[in-house]
């Protein structure tokens, strides 16, 4: 069946404020694990899931995931000269030859909902994806992107990536109100920007993967601001409930927050861990330095 999600929408015009002074001239997209930049990782997931076209939806301080994503003949060259082969198919298969890759400005920063309407010119009148590069997702199989394009082309419903969180951190997400459910796949009832934990209708949080029907831009354009004095993509989809079914999927894979430092220290070390030409070296780094010390700590409480 060929997919009928070709494009893809990565919001990257945030200022990335929890990572000064590190974001201070570098895009928090442009972070790296291990040896990719979180930007690299959402790409690679969208093309793995059929997408054709990649809108970066970007300020003026961008232009670094605009260079990334571009090609450099200068360090070609030199790689070329010498010899470098290994190198060199790294930095040209970072964007597939028949992978597009588009860009847009947000010309001010009103928030996710806002972003996503910056790409409706390019989206057009066809359903699209949304990543956010700042949820890292592993999954070791089918991306995740991949699992929920298969269930659109099954459904032809807009659906939201999303996954249980602790009770008390729903203030730090959008949250459903699930209805009936099938599987991992549930019909929603509402959806609510950020609820306080005793208002919550659950504790399944949305987080950074979308994919929508195009009648999204007709309530974007329409919904006032919400929480923050921001155009809310959740607001949008609240009233897209009252047209046609949203249905939220619990996917399948591990998330690493990487809009904050946790999150990003843990993905680090894992994704070293999961590195084949790092994971065994890294591994026996990690057991005999902390390994030792851990000892150390417990002799010293049990003393």
């Amino acid at each position: 069946m060929t997919s009928k999600i070709r494009k893809a929408v990565f919001p990257v015009a945030g200022l990335g404020t929890r990572f000064l002074p590190a974001t201070k001239a570098n895009p928090k997209e442009m972070l790296t694990v291990v040896d990719k930049p979180l930007i690299q990782y959402a790409a690679e997931e969208a093309v793995n899931a059929g997408i054709k076209e990649l809108i970066f939806v970007t300020s003026s301080s961008k232009r670094a995931i605009e260079d990334h994503f571009d090609k450099n003949y200068e360090l070609e060259a030199e790689l070329e000269r010498k010899g470098k082969t290994e190198l060199l198919d790294i930095v040209r298969s970072v964007v597939p030859n028949d992978v597009s890759c588009i860009y847009v400005r947000q010309p001010e920063a009103l928030g996710l909902g806002h972003a996503v309407l910056c790409a409706a010119p390019i989206v057009g009148d066809e359903p699209f994806a949304v990543i956010l590069a700042d949820d890292l997702i592993y999954t070791g199989k089918n991306c995740v992107l991949g699992q929920m394009v298969s269930v659109y082309n099954d459904r032809e419903c807009s659906i939201l990536g999303v996954e249980e969180v602790p009770a008390d951190e729903t203030d730090r997400y959008g949250i459903v109100d699930p209805g009936e459910s099938d599987g991992r796949i549930t019909k929603l009832k509402s959806i609510v920007e950020k609820p306080r934990p005793e208002d919550a209708r659950s504790n399944l949080a949305v987080v950074g993967r979308y994919v929508l029907n195009p009648r999204i831009f007709e309530h974007l354009v329409d919904i006032p601001r919400g929480a923050g004095g921001e155009i809310q993509l959740t607001d949008a989809i609240e009233q897209l409930l009252q047209d046609e079914a949203v249905l939220a999927y619990r996917f399948e894979g591990k998330r690493y927050d990487c809009g904050s430092k946790m999150g990003y220290l843990q993905a680090t070390i894992e994704h070293a861990l999961l590195h084949p030409d790092l994971r065994e070296e890294f591994l026996e780094y990690l057991v005999t330095e902390f390994g030792q010390r851990a000892k150390k700590f417990l002799h010293a409480i049990n003393d």
